[in-house]
Order: C-alpha cells, then sequence, then structure tokens
C-alpha cells in the first residue's frame, strides 16, 4: 500500500468512528508511524509502505478509534510550539491554558516575576513552569498531588533544558510548602470541572482517558478554587499576584469568591475575569493589597 492510500483509509476509518479531527489525527499518526514530517508524506504520497509499518500505523489508528487521544498514542505533544511528554498520568495541555500564559507574562508586574518566587500550583505535565522559567528566566516552584505527574513534569523540564531552575515539590495544594513562604507570583490550572460535566458533558477522549484527579472541581467545580481563595492570602507577598484558569461559565461566581473578604487576612486589590479568544471566561486574575 501506498503512502497515499494507507492516509486515506485511516482518515476513513476515523471519520465512520465519530473523531472529529480525522485528516489530522491520521496524519500525525501517519508521520510517527513512517518517522516522517509532514512535508515528506506530501512528497512520498506515491511510496510503498511496508508491511511492519503498515501494521504500527493500523494500531495506533485502532487506538485512536477507540478515542483515546492523539497525544497518549504518540507520548507527546505541542504546546508553546514545542514539544512535551504526557502520559495518562497528566492532562493533555490545551490552547486555553496557553492562553492563561500569555496573560500572567503580559499583564504581571514586572517586579513580580523577579522580586519573589513563582510558584506553578497543580502542575501536571509541568508546562506552565517550564514556560515561565523560559520566558522569564527566574526561578520556579511547581507543586503537585500526584508522584506520576510530576516525573513527567521532570522529564519535560530535562527535555527543555530548565530543570536547574525548577523545583518541584509533590503535595495537595500549599500544604507541601513552608508556612512563611511567599510568593509574588502565582499561576495554576487546577482541576475545576463540576461532577455533573465530569460525568455527562465531556468528550471520550477526555472522559475515558484523562486523569479525572486533574479535572474533578467538586459538585460545582469550584472545590479547589474554594481552598486556593481562603489560603492565597497567606501565601503572596503584598502586591503579588494570582492567575488561574477556569471554566467558560464560572467566572461570575469565581470574582465572587474573590472580592468577598477573608477574615484576617488581606484583600485582593484588583479582581478582574480575562476573556479568552472565543469571547469565554478563562482566568481570574487577582492583585494583592500592597
Amino acid at each position: 500500500m501506498r503512502v497515499k492510500e494507507l492516509l486515506e483509509s485511516g482518515i476513513m476509518e476515523l471519520e465512520q468512528s465519530g473523531v472529529v479531527e480525522a485528516a489530522t489525527d491520521a496524519r500525525l499518526l501517519l508521520e510517527s508511524s513512517l518517522g516522517k514530517s509532514r512535508t515528506e508524506i506530501f512528497l512520498l504520497a506515491e511510496s510503498a509502505v511496508d508491511e511492519t509499518r503498515q501494521e504500527q500505523y493500523r494500531q495506533c489508528i485502532d487506538r485512536r478509534k477507540k478515542r483515546e487521544p492523539v497525544g497518549y498514542i504518540l507520548g507527546q505533544c505541542e504546546f508553546w510550539s514545542l514539544p512535551f511528554y504526557v502520559t495518562p498520568d497528566v492532562l493533555i495541555p490545551r490552547p486555553e491554558t496557553e492562553f492563561l500564559i500569555e496573560r500572567t507574562l503580559s499583564l504581571a508586574k514586572r517586579s513580580n516575576f523577579s522580586s519573589g518566587k513563582i510558584l506553578d500550583l497543580c502542575s501536571g505535565s509541568g508546562v506552565i513552569a517550564i514556560v515561565l522559567a523560559k520566558e522569564t528566566g527566574e526561578r520556579v516552584v511547581a507543586t503537585d498531588i500526584s508522584a506520576n505527574a510530576l516525573r513527567v513534569a521532570q522529564l519535560n523540564s530535562c527535555r527543555h533544558d530548565v530543570m536547574s531552575r525548577i523545583d518541584f515539590i509533590q503535595g495537595d495544594l500549599f500544604s507541601c510548602l513552608l508556612q512563611n513562604q511567599k510568593f509574588s507570583l502565582i499561576v495554576s490550572n487546577p482541576p475545576y470541572v463540576s461532577r455533573f460535566a465530569l460525568n455527562n458533558d465531556l468528550e471520550p477522549e477526555v472522559a475515558r482517558f484523562e486523569p479525572h484527579l486533574a479535572l474533578d472541581g467538586g459538585e460545582r467545580g469550584l472545590d479547589l478554587i474554594l481552598k486556593m481563595r481562603s489560603i492565597l492570602p497567606s501565601m503572596l507577598k503584598p502586591g503579588g499576584e494570582i492567575f488561574i484558569e477556569i471554566g467558560a461559565d464560572q467566572g461570575q461566581e469565581v470574582r465572587r469568591i474573590f472580592e468577598k473578604s477573608v477574615r484576617g487576612l488581606p484583600d485582593f486589590s484588583l479582581v478582574e475575569v480575562l476573556i479568552d479568544y472565543t469571547g469565554r471566561d478563562r482566568v481570574l486574575h487577582g492583585m494583592l493589597a500592597e
């Protein structure tokens, strides 16, 4: 079978299985199976493919037909125009998190990148910590409750040559940090999917394969965000900032949570919800009073 025919058969099978991005996914899996680039796949369209490579491709297509994400099949995905390792222990990084990082880099006070430590809370695959370390040149602390997720994050930090600038710590939210430790900037993509959505609304790729530990935000999707709000003022330096990725329907409620005072702790002088490129609530930005 020729390269072109193999690709066409893969696209057809994925379309019949209900895969939305069938053409893109089939091409990515073929590139990996043949060890060729997108351009090479095009140029070699009429070339014959040996049986071993054909079988390898068919196995990949079979996995995708069962709705296993391409990232898990390939063991990596692209984020911030960089390749990152992914396993079923971590979420596959999404454009929403790129928006979170973009807003952090463009809106955070310059002094908050250098005047104190930066924290990536609920680090997962480590993409936030790694991009921040690369883009700012500063040290970052990255925490996650999952030891397996942190192992993936450490591999990614080695891959991008920033391991010496990231401190990986396992623990639940702030529990693994020193009580008197304060940060000038905290960035987080916490679990924020509601229990109903987790059980009823997610795509098969997410519901069946991605780690529920990194998705489940409780009954309304706000459990961890509420916990973070109660502790954040004691973990941020005066004038420190927090950027949190949130669900598209959570903006108003999260804003109210952060605008409400917590007895005995300093208030936030700025609370705003940032709208993403699709017009949806996506990021909570808060600044602690100085």
